[in-house]
């Protein structure tokens, strides 16, 4: 979290309606209209830092290459390095763990799926390379899913922590 002397408040009267949060040699700068009350500037004070924080959680899971050096090695193992694909972590999708658009091959990965278990972690990975073979949850799909050995004991966690249905 952004420690609170980090933050400069910039109140501006040609500012009407926009709130802007930008980093500036490590220093997070708000720009809030003038006008707003104690109550509102707050929030917004809150929920600017927690953006930022954010933007700097996805840079550092995106950039450390962890991710899509697992991903490479799941697809050398499962799919015998056939599949092309880009990964990355996304943190807007708060109740499902993983989403595949398989015809620009592109995968993304609930940041929430970065703190879980590596086994946890692997059965998502392999769920949404998958997708790029067969993009549906047919008979296809789960067989190969299915050849990960831990993938109903990932199935429950996942459901266990709400970011699968168990129907």
């Amino acid at each position: 979290m952004q420690n609170l002397r980090d933050v400069k408040i910039i109140r501006s009267e040609k500012r009407k309606k926009t709130i802007l949060a930008k980093s500036i040699k490590g220093k997070l700068h708000i720009y809030l209209p003038k006008g707003l009350s104690k109550e509102e500037e707050k929030k917004w004070i809150v929920k600017m830092i927690q953006k930022a924080e954010n933007r700097r959680k996805m840079r550092e899971l995106n950039t450390n290459g962890l991710l899509k050096e697992r991903a490479d090695e799941l697809n050398r193992k499962y799919f015998r390095r056939k599949l092309e694909f880009d990964i990355k972590y996304v943190s807007n999708q708060n109740f499902r763990f993983g989403s595949c658009t398989p015809e620009k091959k592109i995968i993304r990965i609930s940041d929430r799926v970065a703190n879980m278990p590596r086994w946890v972690q692997d059965y998502v990975i392999i769920h949404e390379l998958a997708h790029l073979i067969y993009p549906n949850h047919s008979k296809e799909f789960w067989e190969k899913v299915n050849q990960y050995k831990s993938t109903e004991r990932a199935k429950g966690y996942l459901i266990a922590v709400g970011m699968l249905s168990d129907e």
